[in-house]
């Protein structure tokens, strides 16, 4: 079940309409919870089998952590969450990844290795449940979490509809003692949440898949090669596309957990004004960059044993953070680069400490930072790395034989859209949307909360799934 679907419509009002009723708060939980195993159950019914295995596994490891007396027992308990967790996630996503790299592999050394294909079916969601899992009982086992008073409550945190299959990816701590005491939105949390949803889906079926998709398509998933404007415009869609489809997941998860009287973190605070790329890590995917930075990159060093260890273990978390993305070595390029960019960033911040930029000179680094954003993008959308190749050197003006791919009103709407998106991330920059939305008028509210919705309707969006589903 998708957001953008008239089957979550229905399906979100009749969630709304139980959790209303007077009912007791332990039964409202268990509604909660049933409707959140319908909720993915409707992509793919035995796969729900995985998400009580993830349960069932991180709740007795919890206990077992806490009633070990020795460090090696809460060791192994820790060990068996992890390695049922990572396991699952490895053989659904990096099954056959891991088989076509090892057939490649004995191809190279002159073994002919010819073994049946995998033909696996990716769970959806699956690489996000297994970090919000993971979390919980490592957050046991470092003693930073208690574990949760009862398993009606870490099994709705589990599988929380709004947030289990593409994220923000939740913490223990920020959810599960939010189902301690009832809860029920007011009336400025059920307008509020509404409106998100409706923006979220306008990013999304508006945005997204009207505007930006077919662009990107049109170029990324062509044969023909493509010139210095049809790569630029098909990048710059993509980068358009992604934080659309991906903020709007994101918002419309937020507001419908507001509608139930539930908060949820921000996940993106407008990237692509990003000065420097810390930065952008600041605004993007937050949920996930705040996870790796505290279950990997601090695990693996950190910032405390000198330079080059701190390098190592950026680039590791990169690296790691690119293929959490897909079973490709396109994404695993994804994330070395950005590696690559966070390196040279904390080198020059070394060096020149002292140094603050004038205002002129801080907007066009932030550009800058969108640019070489950008060039990230192409190793992202693009399926190999000959087609990433193809459209980096139609980018930087090498492609001599390529002929126009693109129509004119299509390089004037990516224009007009994304420009549009990069200018309104720098006039919110230092901001946020609720103190924006409290200073405007409630007429004015209301009117562009009204042309969304209405804008919404028109597109009439196909259903099509989040990019983010696939990981």
């Amino acid at each position: 079940m998708v957001f953008n679907s008239l089957t979550f419509v229905v399906f979100f009002a009749c969630v709304l309409g139980l959790h209303s009723l007077p009912f007791s708060w332990t039964t409202k939980k268990i509604n909660l919870l049933i409707a959140s195993y319908l909720f993915y159950a409707a992509w793919n019914p035995p796969f729900v089998i995985l998400l009580w295995v993830s349960t069932v596994v991180d709740w007795y490891a919890a206990q077992g952590l806490v009633k070990a007396r020795r460090e090696r027992t809460r060791h192994a308990w820790m060990l068996l969450s992890v390695i049922a967790n990572l396991g699952m996630l490895g053989y659904f996503k990096y099954g056959q990844f891991l088989l076509d790299n090892f057939t490649s592999l004995m191809s190279a050394i002159g073994i002919a290795y010819h073994p049946a294909h995998y033909d696996i079916v990716l769970p959806v969601g699956i690489s996000f449940y297994t970090f919000a899992t993971m979390s919980y009982t490592l957050d046991v086992y470092l003693r930073r979490a208690a574990p949760a008073q009862n398993l009606l409550d870490y099994a709705l945190f589990v599988t929380f509809f709004p947030h289990l299959v593409a994220g923000p990816i939740m913490r223990p701590t920020e959810l599960v003692p939010q189902f301690a005491q009832p809860r029920r939105a007011t009336g400025d949390q059920l307008r509020f949440g509404l409106a998100l949803m409706t923006l979220g889906l306008f990013n999304k079926v508006v945005l997204a898949d009207s505007l930006l998709s077919r662009v990107a398509e049109r170029v990324y998933d062509s044969d023909k090669i493509p010139g210095a404007l049809d790569a630029w415009a098909a990048t710059l869609a993509f980068s358009g596309q992604i934080f659309c489809d991906f903020a709007g997941y994101s918002t419309t998860a937020i507001g419908a957990a507001l509608c139930l009287g539930f908060a949820m973190p921000d996940n993106f605070r407008f990237p692509y004004a990003a000065v420097g790329f810390s930065d952008f890590w600041r605004r993007w995917h937050i949920t996930l960059s705040s996870w790796l930075r505290d279950y990997l990159y601090i695990p693996l060093g950190g910032n405390r044993h000198g330079a080059r260890r701190a390098y190592a273990a950026l680039m590791a978390t990169m690296l790691l953070g690119g293929l959490w993305h897909g079973a490709n070595w396109t994404f695993v390029a994804w994330g070395g680069l950005h590696g690559l960019y966070l390196a040279v960033e904390r080198a020059l911040r070394a060096r020149f400490a002292n140094y603050r930029p004038s205002p002129l000179v801080f907007v066009l680094l932030g550009l800058l930072t969108y640019t070489l954003v950008n060039v990230t993008w192409v190793f992202f959308r693009a399926k190999t790395f000959g087609k990433a190749w193809v459209v980096l050197r139609g980018m930087a003006g090498q492609n001599a034989a390529a002929k126009p791919i693109l129509a004119t009103f299509s390089l004037i709407s990516v224009a007009a859209v994304v420009g549009g998106l990069v200018l309104t991330h720098w006039l919110m920059r230092a901001r946020t949307l609720e103190s924006v939305v409290a200073r405007t008028p409630a007429a004015a509210v209301c009117v562009v909360w009204a042309l969304m919705a209405f804008a919404i309707i028109i597109a009439q969006g196909a259903g099509n799934a989040f990019i983010y589903f696939q990981f």
